[in-house]
């Protein structure tokens, strides 16, 4: 069993995404989840989960609870180890000071040699509560957790400090790097697995998909599109070296064209991701808009079986009337003025 320590605001979104590299993800508290398998390499590359641990026992939220758990749980670990404490998004009140220094002294009693900076193992311990009533969309129990698990992968965040005017070619209203990572892991993007983006535009999703592996397709109708993805694919992906993640980059391929009238055969790649035009900024007159994206869907209906579709409206019934069955659907905020939606298709 793993723990995983979720990242960002919304659980739902987070556990779906860690969903792509790993299996069994269930609720466990308010930023945490269990899973009951991961894959190593595949949790370096998500955007929000930051850690997955070998657990070794759950307790009630209480740093006593923590110390008397550790004191007669099974640690199946030679070497040196250091302990990391988490108020997970601040619900427990824990001093997470105090909770590693209670734990460390557990483990020297027990025999091993601390290391607080180059340690052979690391405990974590992640504390998370929330009072019955806190939020409305959830069961009216209080949940008071404290699990430890070995750290056994860590999320690679320097696409988390990569801001949308980083990327060579940029436009206003690009998607950031860190949305863009979790859209390409929902359409299970991976090494040998093919990505296309039928309005690639700067291409920073085809970036992000091809960052951990995946081979990346773009289309735009935009000639100034297609050149500027061209440059920004070119930056990230024609290096040598494999990603910051251990895996080789993808291969690409961008050309313009029409997302309604792909140059591809039916079944061609494996999942479909973009980011629709946006009303308020397309040129494109809202009926028009309508069409574009209803046959942007019927499109990638036909030549994948599964599409992650960002857009700043659901279009669900349009997703539906091109033969998609809706897996989940979120809300990311983004300001006072735009909320992005997020449907995962199949």
């Amino acid at each position: 069993m793993y723990l995983l320590e979720l990242g960002g605001e919304d659980d739902a979104f987070a556990r779906a995404e860690a969903a792509s590299a790993a299996t069994g993800v269930e609720t466990l508290a308010p930023g945490l989840a269990l899973a009951s398998a991961i894959s190593r390499e595949r949790v370096r590359g998500l955007a929000y989960t930051q850690r997955a641990s070998e657990v070794v026992g759950r307790t009630d939220a209480h740093v006593e609870s923590a110390r008397v758990l550790l004191e007669s749980a099974p640690l199946d670990r030679e070497g040196s180890v250091a302990v990391r404490a988490r108020d997970v998004k601040g619900t427990s009140g824990v001093d997470s000071a105090a909770a590693e220094r209670a734990l460390g002294r557990v483990l020297v009693d027990r025999g091993f040699d601390v290391d607080l900076d180059e340690p052979d193992h690391v405990l974590r311990a992640a504390f998370s509560a929330r009072k019955a009533g806190d939020d409305p969309n959830r069961a009216s129990e209080d949940v008071s957790v404290c699990a430890l698990g070995w750290l056994a992968a860590e999320s690679v965040r320097d696409f988390g400090d990569r801001r949308p005017t980083d990327k060579p070619f940029f436009q206003p209203g690009s998607m950031d790097p860190l949305l863009a990572r979790a859209t390409a892991n929902l359409a299970g993007a991976r090494p040998g697995r093919t990505i296309l983006d039928p309005m690639c535009g700067t291409g920073g999703g085809l970036v992000e998909a091809g960052l951990v592996g995946a081979d990346v397709i773009g289309t735009d109708a935009q000639a100034k599109m297609v050149r500027g993805a061209r440059e920004n694919l070119a930056h990230f992906l024609d290096g040598e070296e494999p990603s910051s993640i251990g895996v080789d980059r993808g291969d690409w391929h961008v050309a313009r064209g029409d997302g309604t009238q792909l140059p591809l055969a039916d079944d061609a790649v494996d999942a479909v991701v973009f980011d629709a035009p946006y009303g308020r900024q397309s040129k494109i007159e809202t009926h028009g808009l309508a069409d574009l994206v209803a046959g942007a869907l019927a499109e990638a209906r036909r030549v994948a079986d599964r599409a992650v579709l960002v857009a700043d409206r659901p279009w669900a019934d349009a997703a539906r009337d091109a033969g998609w069955a809706i897996e989940a659907s979120f809300e990311r905020r983004v300001h006072r003025s735009l909320t992005r939606h997020v449907l995962v298709l199949a």
